[in-house]
């Protein structure tokens, strides 16, 4: 495996920042996550801008233009030979020193592209459908920890994965501070009624999602009524379907949440409609490498 690091395609073991890098240090730096299928970077353009929004707004400036960026994302996946894979790309702070001031990091930003594979959750679930529990952390206030600032620091996510983890589950549902649904501790939520689609707004503690987006599209050509609204764990309950939506979990059905059935227990027809034009869109669209 080679790994892009400022600007060089090294071997994995070779691929090394300080530890004096603040992203390290603070988590202070911006990613990405990013699918490829058959030789196309699925949204790559879409994932690029949200990264440079992020670093906007931790006025982080990162040290090449979103196009070459873009090719060097491609270089890294041609150089790798990955027909599919997942790109982790991540921009840094840099080096400093032990203080929290990033005024004082006197390194560059560093560039970090990794091309490998992912399987988030076992096959069998896409299918059979997935059982989510609601875990007592709350998702980041927008006036703390902005959850649009795709940022390294995602502790307030490890804390719930834990808690899901700790009670047997793959994934949970994160409230926001008033006590809506705002999204899963990595992905983002819908669910369906009487064949309408809902899912929190963006404004509520959950991250506009590139997968969110792209299912909120598919439904719009598909005459699927779809609206971004806030959601109570009661509509979540009675919900006729459920899925959860991310770039590494593509569209994934969700059959229980805390031990409430949802729907007839199985993947439901809204779903297995998405989750069809989705796969149908990953294999035409997307930037050629």
């Amino acid at each position: 495996m080679k790994i892009y690091l400022n600007g060089e395609l090294v071997e994995r073991k070779d691929a090394k920042i300080s530890v004096f890098d603040h992203g390290l240090l603070y988590g202070d730096g911006v990613f990405e996550g990013i699918r490829s299928y058959n030789r196309r970077v699925f949204k790559l353009r879409e994932h690029i801008d949200r990264l440079f929004e992020s670093a906007h707004s931790l006025l982080l400036r990162i040290p090449l233009s979103k196009e070459q960026l873009i090719a060097a994302v491609l270089k890294t996946l041609k150089t790798n030979g990955l027909k599919d894979a997942y790109i982790r790309l991540i921009v840094t702070r840099g080096e400093g020193d032990l203080g929290l001031d990033p005024r004082k990091c006197y390194g560059k930003p560093s560039v970090i592209i990794i091309a490998d594979k992912i399987t988030l959750y076992p096959e069998e679930l896409y299918k059979k459908g997935l059982e989510i529990i609601t875990v007592p952390t709350v998702r980041n206030l927008p006036e703390a920890v902005n959850p649009q600032i795709k940022s390294l620091n995602y502790l307030n996510n490890i804390l719930a994965k834990i808690e899901a983890a700790n009670c047997g589950y793959e994934e949970a549902i994160m409230l926001d501070a008033l006590g809506y649904v705002a999204e899963c501790t990595g992905d983002n939520i819908f669910i369906v009624r009487h064949n309408q689609l809902y899912t929190p707004p963006q404004c509520m503690g959950s991250l506009r999602g590139i997968t969110r987006d792209t299912v909120l599209d598919i439904a719009k050509k598909n005459k699927i009524p779809a609206h971004e609204h806030v959601i109570t764990r009661h509509e979540v309950y009675i919900s006729d379907e459920c899925f959860l939506t991310g770039t590494a979990a593509e569209i994934i059905p969700v059959v229980k949440v805390d031990g409430r059935r949802i729907g007839e227990g199985k993947p439901g027809p809204v779903t297995t409609k998405l989750m069809r034009e989705f796969k149908k869109l990953t294999q035409r669209e997307g930037i050629k490498y």
